[in-house]
């Protein structure tokens, strides 16, 4: 398998960056241990806006005119989802199944849901029920929607941290797996600009984009 392409990395604008998802025209970064978001122009690598959710942003997906955030809450980090909006700020919606979860995609009706250890995305409705189960091998650090094509990230946090990109066709009635390209660093989120793949290097204090591999 051939390592993904055309890598760059940028300095995060704060420690340990986790939540990370593209609005169009921005990029927003939740930071784990600050517990603060940034609205990011990638053109400049500015800070646009900084806010403070009620809790860890572990994961965020762009809604078109909000943006859903997973938000741990202490003092057990129970996982629920928050809509984000400028005039309403952080509005909290559910409970995640078994207070677990972490990263969001949106394919334009559904959200769905990771649960890291479990290896298993949720497709849930707007309610927050889970509506179907797609089990993939390995843990999960990040996923968004392309051409209605779920891509994943997928591996292990053990070892060294071993992860791959791989894409799945939610339309398949059993989902399967096919690995794109190696991701040579400890990923964390996944975002699409329209051109290139985003996510995050936590250890390292860095947002990396890159493509898929030839």
């Amino acid at each position: 398998m051939k390592e993904i392409e055309n890598v760059q990395r940028r300095p995060s604008p704060a420690v340990t960056p986790q939540a990370l998802t593209w609005d169009g025209t921005n990029l927003w970064m939740g930071s784990r241990d600050l517990r603060r978001v940034y609205r990011i122009e990638v053109a400049s690598w500015k800070v646009l806006e900084e806010i403070e959710p009620p809790g860890i942003p572990w994961a965020a997906v762009s809604l078109g005119k909000e943006i859903a955030f997973t938000i741990g809450e202490d003092p057990d980090d129970d996982r629920y989802l928050y809509r984000f909006t400028p005039n309403e700020g952080f509005t909290r919606l559910f409970a995640y199944p078994d207070f677990t979860g972490s990263y969001l995609s949106y394919d334009g009706t559904n959200l769905y849901l990771s649960q890291w250890y479990k290896g298993r995305i949720l497709k849930m409705d707007q309610r927050g029920q889970v509506v179907r189960t797609i089990q993939l091998h390995g843990e999960i650090s990040g996923h968004t929607f392309v051409n209605d094509m779920l891509y994943v990230l997928h591996g292990t946090e053990k070892d060294g941290e071993s992860w791959a990109l791989t894409r799945v066709d939610p339309s398949e009635e059993e989902p399967t797996a096919h690995d794109l390209g190696w991701v040579p660093f400890a990923c964390r989120s996944l975002t699409f600009d329209g051109k290139q793949f985003w996510s995050n290097h936590r250890a390292a204090n860095e947002i990396v984009s890159f493509s898929l591999p030839l």
